[in-house]
């Protein structure tokens, strides 16, 4: 059987939600097996016959983790079908909501030197109530200079989930899964 690992990095769980939403909206979501970055190392790549990364950004950066897995399996990545995708609050701009216009997935696909078959990005959330007190101020920082939503008492959902479902669609249509 031919297996999929939905491999995510979430820092409040909206990317994990993302993740949830591509299996389900899969023709195939039996085939996924959806993996925390933080427990990966219990899995064992070899097992898999292609690779989805989810990795959301805070402070400007992706997770450490998710450098470490690509560089580590970098060579089996290239052997098999893979995708990345990024979830950030500046994928919320129609200027910046593709893989070729998002800051942070350029920077990211640069660094790593990896070419996944697919690649996207989606605007994420920001959850004022449900932050720690230094995060909600800073982020609310962030987003007065950038234009965004400040007000502490409310959560922003950015994600077009349209379009997240058209990223599992054509997951799910790569041939030689």
């Amino acid at each position: 059987m031919r297996n999929i690992l939905l491999l995510y990095s979430s820092t409040d769980g909206q990317t994990k939600l993302i993740c949830e939403r591509i299996q389900e909206s899969s023709k195939k979501k039996d085939l996924f097996k959806l993996v925390n970055i933080d427990d990966v190392e219990k899995e064992n790549i070899y097992n898999y016959n292609y690779v989805i990364i989810g990795a959301s950004i805070r402070y400007g950066k992706h997770n450490k983790k998710v450098f470490k897995f690509i560089e580590k399996y970098k060579n089996e990545l290239n052997q098999i079908k893979t995708a990345f995708f990024s979830v950030n609050v500046v994928a919320r701009k129609s200027d910046k909501n593709t893989p070729e216009t998002n800051p942070y997935i350029i920077k990211f696909l640069k660094k790593t030197n990896w070419r996944p078959n697919k690649t996207a990005v989606f605007a994420g959330k920001i959850d004022y109530p449900n932050y720690k007190f230094i995060d909600k101020h800073i982020i609310r920082l962030i987003m007065y200079i950038t234009d965004g939503p400040t007000d502490l008492s409310k959560t922003y959902e950015f994600t077009d989930w349209n379009r997240v479902d058209q990223f599992a669609k054509e997951i799910s249509n790569i041939n030689d899964y």
